[in-house]
């Protein structure tokens, strides 16, 4: 769940979590039982929470944090009350770092090979070739083996999450009286990874690698949906619970910032944002409407400006290109009005001010 304190139920009624940051971790209970002595637990085989090393996982593959993950889902299904309706969340660690695949898909993706990453026009390589730098840190500069290891480890962790889905999803007709008629299921995930694209790792930053993330929706026939739909408006987390509410026939709170997405999905032409604002603390606001994309960073006042439909990996910013002037002109009217009466002072009404203390809780 990834939440904090991880005991709190937030509402559920059962909850079992793997967070590596507390002691109490029913996945780590799970490996004391079941792991050889000195297996070291998830994090034996050397491998840290944001590292870009990687290799095969160290344990057998049915002690892997997604396969056991599976197994609890599977064993609550069984053991679940039939004559009521069901709410479930499964969440994994994957593809989140430690890039610990198990071997077969670690292999996978080395014998194939792996895109290599966007490097943009304007992306700085750190110095000294990356050299010395922290292995969880921020800033990569990676090359051959190093490379193609972290890419590789990071698809097939992706390839194995897949794999362990549909072991889930195909057992689901024969589960405790779990109808797909009358199931819908969601996919979608909290934040990418820069995976050496413009030479950062990690997340937090405004880019596609980072903020891209899927979302895939999947109904039962009665909806009537069409198959196999694309929507093209800008969507982003919050609407996932308006919509979930929505199709669960609960009321949707006046105080939820998100939509339903059920009326696009109908084909319907409901009023919809022009775009989404995407702020990390400290760092940038940003603003996409998933055709163009405008970056203000908060400390200095530089920005950034992408078009995305002629160049989705971001590699040639044209901020500062004359004849976009206009086209930055109006998104930073945008943001100048998204910003307005925010406590830290990022707009006076007429421009964005940089420099603006961050503190962690604004008032």
């Amino acid at each position: 769940m990834h939440v904090t304190p991880p005991e709190k139920p937030f509402g559920f009624e059962k909850l079992v979590f793997c967070d590596h940051r507390y002691a109490h971790d029913h996945y780590d209970e799970f490996l004391k039982r079941n792991m050889p002595e000195g297996g070291g637990g998830y994090w034996g085989g050397g491998v840290g929470h944001n590292d870009w090393t990687a290799r095969p996982f160290h344990l057998p593959e049915e002690l892997h944090n997604t396969n056991w993950t599976i197994h609890e889902a599977q064993q609550f299904l069984q053991r679940r009350d039939t004559s009521r309706p069901l709410f479930m969340v499964v969440s994994f660690v994957a593809a989140h770092p430690p890039l610990v695949p198990p071997a077969f898909y670690m292999d996978r993706y080395i014998r194939t090979g792996v895109p290599n990453p966007a490097i943009g026009d304007w992306a700085v390589p750190p110095p000294n070739g990356g050299i010395g730098l922290n292995i969880g840190g921020q800033a990569v500069d990676l090359k051959g083996e190093a490379l193609l290891s972290a890419r590789a480890g990071y698809y097939g962790l992706i390839n194995h999450l897949d794999d362990q889905i549909h072991r889930l999803l195909y057992w689901l007709p024969m589960a405790n009286n779990i109808q797909p008629r009358d199931t819908v299921t969601v996919y979608t995930s909290d934040h990418g990874e820069m995976l050496g694209d413009h030479y950062m790792w990690r997340k937090s930053v405004p880019y596609q690698g980072s903020v891209r993330i899927p979302f895939l929706m999947s109904f039962p026939h009665r909806y009537e949906f069409p198959r196999g739909q694309v929507l093209e408006q800008p969507v982003c987390l919050e609407d996932l619970m308006p919509t979930l509410l929505e199709t669960a026939g609960a009321p949707i709170p006046d105080s939820v910032e998100g939509r339903s997405l059920l009326p696009l999905l109908r084909g319907d032409t409901p009023e919809w944002r022009d775009f989404i604002h995407i702020e990390r603390g400290g760092q940038h606001h940003t603003l996409t409407d998933g055709r163009e994309k405008y970056i203000w960073f908060t400390k200095d006042g530089r920005e950034q400006f992408f078009r995305l439909t002629d160049d989705p990996t971001e590699c040639h910013d044209l901020a500062p290109e004359p004849g976009e002037a206009d086209r930055i002109a109006a998104w930073r009217s945008r943001l100048i009005e998204q910003l307005e009466g925010r406590p830290e002072g990022f707009t006076d009404g007429k421009y964005l001010i940089p420099g603006r203390p961050y503190p962690d809780s604004a008032p």
